[in-house]
């Protein structure tokens, strides 16, 4: 058996290791865990429900204070429309965030399941992170289980790691004070696992962190793994600096060398993960593409809609034919999978698939999908 590397072996390997190590360890440690050709993704969208926030968060540009102008707040139909959105396009998944809006309580989330399951059996909620929960628990005066259970017994069963940022007291006193207590977002998940829930787990870098504070991230979510397995899959994503308060602290940006580094070194770091998902998306699609040389076999989704990315400045658009195509640049061979990471469906060498506009869905419907403010 593999010895595993401990904290401060990762700690000198993360920072002192040449990438091409890192690569040649990373590549080694998926062949282990996913011995096939595969890349999988998913077909997905990520829609908003509201962008009224109480976290005040330094390095979001999404969130509006209920005070602002261009605030919303979206009824369980209005919300619905992104679903029916998502059928017509032939999504499988909809992922659905939000700011922490005190106005919201348990029974708007459990509508929001049940009544898509009820409408959209064919569509998997991937709904609410961590955050969102742990503040409807709050307001509601409920415990994070019993929202958690609520939230199964609608018909629930994964969730996103959004909200993790980096899971270090230092950094998260520094970029988001507000939003949760220390400890949160890690027992939001353990108690989801216990319950039956899988999640993903996420990590927002390149900001003001020093490589301790990535180490301290990554052994957090291998001890929780250890314990309570349940995380699908680590996720990682680089700030993006424009349009945000935090924009100003921070001197140096992390770029495609240090994306690469964290794909890779999570990979060896993370035994006890199955997948490691690189993001054509909030990293650009060569980037992407690349990273599935280091370590990574997942591609995400192709996320139709999305907003949060978008109010930063930073849009990067596929669809159906433009995933399976990046995939195959890499050598590799697609697979359309859920949430769970059940393969839905694998495809034939220069099969092309039906992808209906978007557009033309809205202008068939007569019902345009309602569109996020960005702020200027």
């Amino acid at each position: 058996m593999t010895q595993r590397t401990t904290f401060e072996q990762g700690l000198d390997l993360f920072t002192n290791a040449p990438l091409e190590e890192l690569k040649e360890q990373a590549a080694e440690m998926r062949k282990k865990k996913n011995p096939t050709e595969q890349v999988t993704f998913v077909l997905d969208s990520n829609p908003n429900y509201t962008n009224i926030c109480n976290a005040d968060c330094s390095f979001c540009a999404f969130y509006r204070r209920p005070s602002a102008k261009d605030t919303y707040e979206k009824s369980v139909s209005e919300v619905m429309q992104h679903l029916e959105f998502a059928k017509r396009a032939g999504l499988t998944t909809v992922l659905l965030q939000g700011g922490l809006n005190d106005n919201l309580k348990l029974d708007y989330y459990v509508d929001l399941v049940k009544t898509a399951r009820e409408r959209y059996p064919e569509i998997h909620p991937h709904f609410f992170s961590a955050p969102e929960i742990w503040n409807c628990a709050r307001i509601s005066k409920k415990s994070i289980r019993e929202v958690l259970q609520a939230l199964y017994d609608a018909g629930q069963r994964s969730f996103p790691g959004g909200g993790a940022e980096i899971i270090s007291e230092r950094v998260r006193q520094a970029i988001s004070p507000k939003k949760m207590a220390p400890g949160v977002w890690i027992d939001v998940h353990m108690t989801a696992h216990d319950i039956g829930f899988r999640s993903t787990a996420t990590m927002m870098y390149g900001h003001v962190e020093e490589p301790e504070d990535i180490l301290i991230h990554l052994d957090t979510l291998r001890t929780a793994q250890d314990k309570n397995p349940g995380f699908t899959a680590f996720i990682p994503w680089s700030y993006k600096r424009d349009r945000t308060a935090l924009r100003r602290k921070v001197k140096n940006w992390a770029g495609k060398d240090a994306y690469l580094r964290i794909i890779a070194f999570s990979r060896i770091y993370l035994d006890n993960f199955d997948h490691i998902q690189a993001s054509w998306f909030s990293e650009g699609k060569q980037t992407g593409i690349d990273c599935l040389h280091y370590g990574a076999d997942d591609f995400g989704g192709i996320i139709l809609e999305e907003n949060v990315h978008r109010a930063a400045n930073f849009i990067s658009k596929t669809d159906h034919n433009g995933i399976t195509s990046m995939i195959r640049q890499a050598g590799y061979e697609p697979a359309q999978r859920d949430p769970l990471y059940n393969i839905l469906r694998t495809y034939t060498e220069g099969e092309t698939i039906f992808v209906p506009d978007s557009q033309q869905i809205q202008e068939q419907d007569h019902t345009p999908i309602l569109q996020q403010p960005c702020c200027k």
